[in-house]
């Protein structure tokens, strides 16, 4: 593991993270970019916008935050922004990859049928007739990008909802009431929480930012996130914890130090009491990875 002090931030891989224009998409596959990675994408993510990733050939190994899959072609990921992730392939992988902005997954979430506040990784059987489908709409989305790029604005748009609902039919997945009042405070409440969680605001905090109510704010961030406020930020806080584990060489100390515990040991009981490890052992196990599943 290159020694770091952070899980690296891009804008695509391997380009510095800047601003999006508003309605940013990007189309390219994974070969166009070999020359940067050689099938080796080390661990990040992107703090403004989402990536779709359809492998259809080859195969290797893909991460998403802690869970790692071993997989072959067809698969399918969706990753939402600041979610860490990376993969290993063989020589003759290949993948499409889109990126869009927050802004555009958010205008066309209530139309899928996919959370998009979740990552999403699915592999399985080529002949389960959905992948047909989702592979003819990624070409789409491929060729319409090449010919017109983001001036197809609305032919892409529409693409890009199909291919989100088609991914939420995997495994019968359930999606998120996502055009309710409560849900739109919920997601505001996530965005409130990655700006602030390690600076140990109390939920009154939470309720006066986001104009609402404690009972409104409790209600929404149990109905979005299965959490109460205080336990969604704790949770927010176990999360990055458990990246600097996993992708960066900090100490123990400094890692408990950055996510708002200044007491080492208040930091270390916090993490044994949600995952039944001490930091440094959880790290150890996981730095020798198994194989998470999720097929169809």
């Amino acid at each position: 593991m290159a020694t770091r002090n952070d899980v690296p931030t891009f804008f695509i891989y391997g380009e510095p993270s800047r601003s999006l224009d508003v309605g940013f998409l990007h189309v390219e596959t994974i070969m166009e970019r070999k020359t940067l990675h050689f099938g080796h994408v080390s661990p990040h993510k992107h703090p403004l916008m989402g990536q779709i990733t359809y492998w259809f050939q080859g195969g290797g190994t893909y991460r998403i935050e802690e869970e790692t899959w071993n997989f072959f072609a067809p698969a399918v990921s969706f990753v939402p922004s600041n979610v860490v992730h990376g993969f290993d392939v063989e020589d003759q992988s290949d993948a499409i990859v889109v990126s869009v902005s927050d802004d555009m997954l958010k205008a066309i979430a209530p139309q899928v049928e996919l959370s998009l506040n979740f990552p999403t990784f699915v592999t399985g059987n080529p002949e389960y007739a959905v992948w047909s489908k989702l592979g003819a709409l990624l070409d789409m989305i491929a060729d319409e990008y090449r010919e017109r790029g983001c001036e197809s604005e609305k032919v892409l748009w529409g693409l890009m909802g199909a291919t989100l609902s088609l991914m939420g039919r995997f495994g019968d997945r359930a999606p998120l009431p996502s055009t309710s009042a409560s849900v739109a405070l919920g997601l505001a409440l996530r965005r409130v929480v990655d700006l602030h969680y390690k600076e140990n605001w109390p939920v009154g905090r939470y309720v006066e930012t986001l104009a609402t109510t404690p009972h409104l704010l409790d209600k929404a961030a149990r109905e979005v996130f299965g959490f109460a406020v205080k336990e969604l930020v704790l949770e927010r806080r176990l999360l990055e914890a458990k990246r600097l584990l996993m992708f960066t060489v900090r100490s123990v100390e400094d890692i408990g130090s950055e996510i708002g515990f200044e007491d080492p040991a208040y930091f270390s009981r916090f993490f044994r009491k949600r995952t039944g490890e001490a930091p440094a052992l959880w790290r150890r196990r996981r730095l020798q990875p198994g194989t998470a599943t999720a097929t169809v």
